[in-house]
């Protein structure tokens, strides 16, 4: 190495974490990723339903998580990229689904129309249907560089987290509870934590465990997505009480439309704010004894506290 890298490279260290460009040169390479990994095919209007909703942008959160996460535990981007975009095909899976006007019936995502607007409802089942599956092969076929048990591992904890007890079953309680006049808080923390908090989790967890990372690692990670997850839907139940379509790129107030039991109607906006934030404080606790590594971690839980939209 020449003296002037060695030079930029201690300048690098010495210069402060700025989360903004992180958050974009993260977005840029995972967006790269998305914009290959579904093709135009035949079926040609289920891959169409699939792109339009996947490359629609949004925050690029859980990618962009697990992303940190295995950077954190010593492993590379390239590494855990495939499944960061298996992440990003889950969760706009569960977006296209939750916009169905069998479920949340909101015909606004990311600024523009919800998927079932523009392809149908059929066709949109469908697109989150086939991003469900092809989620899984993606990662299975793209993954390098990672001992088959890993490879396992991050697979059943990603199903694990997606399905009854996680994503799914969040939305199946969801459900049951709109309308209800007696949701309970440990009801609704059970809905956030599977709904949200579950795939928030499975990203983090997964980009540790394709590292290498050992158990005690994993599980700290693991307790510090759980609280951010959670503070995540926490901030998202406040947002729609208090922004606009614009700011938020979806429909607001649809949850005092619906009926839904949310953090601000059983605490206040105030006190809402208040869990969450606590929560942050207590995830980031989690990461104190960890390196350096772990600034963008610290640094994305205190965005997702001060986030608008």
């Amino acid at each position: 190495m020449t003296r002037a890298g060695s030079n930029a490279e201690i300048l690098s260290r010495e210069r402060p974490f700025d989360l903004a460009v992180y958050l974009t040169v993260q977005r840029s390479y995972i967006d790269a990723a998305l914009e290959g990994s579904v093709e135009t095919v035949q079926p040609e209007p289920l891959c169409q339903a699939m792109r339009y909703s996947l490359l629609s942008g949004g925050k690029r959160l859980r990618p962009i998580l697990c992303l940190a996460s295995c950077e954190l535990a010593g492993g590379a981007r390239e590494l855990a990229m495939p499944t960061a975009c298996g992440l990003e095909m889950l969760h706009t899976a569960s977006l296209i689904h939750d916009d169905l006007p069998a479920m949340d019936n909101d015909d606004v995502r990311r600024g523009r129309s919800s998927n079932h607007k523009i392809y149908g409802e059929g066709m949109a089942l469908l697109a989150g249907d086939a991003l469900l599956a092809y989620a899984l092969e993606f990662i299975l076929d793209n993954t390098r560089g990672a001992p088959a048990e890993r490879l396992l591992r991050v697979m059943h904890t990603l199903i694990h987290h997606v399905g009854i007890a996680g994503l799914v079953g969040g939305q199946a309680v969801d459900l049951q509870c709109e309308g209800s006049t007696d949701v309970d808080l440990a009801t609704l923390e059970l809905i956030h934590s599977r709904k949200t908090g579950a795939l928030v989790e499975a990203a983090v967890v997964t980009g540790a465990i394709l590292a290498g990372a050992d158990e005690d690692l994993i599980d700290r990670l693991a307790r510090y997505a759980r609280r951010v997850g959670l503070a995540f839907q926490i901030i998202d139940d406040v947002l729609d009480v208090t922004g606009s379509e614009q700011e938020l790129g979806k429909t607001p107030h649809k949850d005092a439309q619906s009926y839904k039991a949310t953090y601000p109607a059983l605490l206040g906006v105030a006190e809402s704010r208040r869990q969450a934030s606590a929560l942050i404080d207590a995830a980031t606790a989690e990461l104190a004894p960890l390196s350096e590594r772990a600034v963008p971690l610290r640094a994305v839980a205190d965005f997702i506290r001060m986030r608008s939209n």
